[in-house]
């Protein structure tokens, strides 16, 4: 070997002139940036900066033009839709690089469909949660089992960021629902195949839970259609908080407070997920506005609030769901849903 060459830095005219390799490390490390914070939070840290900005991003796709023109949830490479914070995370991002496709790829699924990732794209964070078993000793030298929940994170490229893949895979989605009359025929049979008592009346929409019903204007009160229907999917996701049901507390006592300011967080993402499983658009209420000071103090104060809180919505809307195939009947158990992450 040259002298010069057996250097632990070599000259410019001894390295390789072969174009660096790309590979699933180096796009790692971009998508989890120089800093390694915490999984909590760096999702945290993104929800508090959206909601700064005055931008709720569970309310906001469509406006990018994400998914062309088409409110629903992110989805996996096989199609399946992500849930819970995942939700959250990859239509915050999608609303900030105006991504235009609904479908994410992790570096591994693209290369085994003989596709790539563009040369200097950045990844996304999303998670998931799991449990492992330590064994520990009591103070009576008896050996006990204790699950310890924990979440690590992978990242994940949108359809925009990836080449070559097969022409399906760049295709424009086209509606479930053929046009707007099924659209609103479609909602109306899930709402009312809920079995929640739901009052159309009055000028103002609510969950009373001592009376356990929902009050909501009637459907010619509403701007269109689809406002109507995303109002009662928000008071529907209250409805699951009776104790008959979820159970869904967080210590309110009265209006305003933290457990209040949480529930309705709740009810907001609930509402939001439902409505990207029935293809509506969901309505920005302008009254909820005064929400955003105080949910900024929740988020603030504990990383794990908005993991919590979209945690608890996807098992609201996953509650709602399971109703269209249990026989309507809101009084039995709490049917087998996801555990709340932890």
């Amino acid at each position: 070997m040259h002298s010069s060459c057996a250097k632990r830095r070599r000259p410019l005219s001894c390295r390789p002139t072969t174009r660096r390799r790309v590979t699933k490390r180096n796009f790692n490390s971009r998508a989890e940036g120089e800093e390694r914070q915490d999984v909590y939070e760096r999702v945290t840290a993104r929800i508090v900066a959206d909601l700064e900005k005055g931008v709720r991003p569970w309310n906001q796709p469509w406006n990018s033009g994400s998914s062309e023109g088409r409110f629903i949830r992110p989805l996996r490479h096989n199609g399946m839709p992500y849930s819970g914070i995942n939700v959250l995370m990859l239509w915050s991002i999608a609303l900030e690089r105006g991504y235009g496709s609904p479908m994410w790829v992790t570096f591994k699924q693209a290369q085994e469909l003989s596709a790539h990732v563009r040369i200097g794209e950045k990844g996304s964070l999303v998670v998931y949660a799991n449990r492992l078993t330590k064994t520990e000793t009591t103070e009576a030298g008896e050996a006990v089992d204790r699950e310890i929940p924990f979440l690590k994170g992978y990242t994940v490229f949108n359809i925009e960021q990836i080449e070559d893949l097969p022409a399906h895979y760049y295709a424009k989605p086209e509606p479930k629902l053929a046009n707007p009359i099924q659209r609103i025929d479609h909602a109306e049979h899930f709402f009312a195949s809920t079995g929640a008592d739901i009052r159309q009346r009055g000028g103002r929409a609510f969950y009373t839970p001592g009376a356990d019903y929902i009050q909501i204007p009637p459907i010619e009160a509403f701007p269109n259609a689809e406002e109507y229907y995303s109002t009662l999917a928000h008071e529907a996701t209250h409805w699951t908080s009776h104790p008959n049901r979820l159970a869904r507390d967080f210590g309110r006592k009265s209006w305003g407070d933290e457990g209040y300011a949480i529930e309705e967080l709740v009810a907001e993402l609930g509402a939001a997920f439902l409505c990207a499983d029935l293809e509506i658009t969901p309505e920005v209420r302008e009254d909820h506005a005064a929400y955003i000071s105080s949910w900024l103090k929740v988020l603030k104060g504990d990383k794990r609030a908005i993991f919590s809180a979209a945690s608890h919505a996807q098992r609201a809307a996953d509650y709602l769901h399971n109703l269209q195939q249990a026989g309507s009947d809101p009084t039995n158990e709490p049917l087998d849903t996801p555990k709340v992450v932890p």
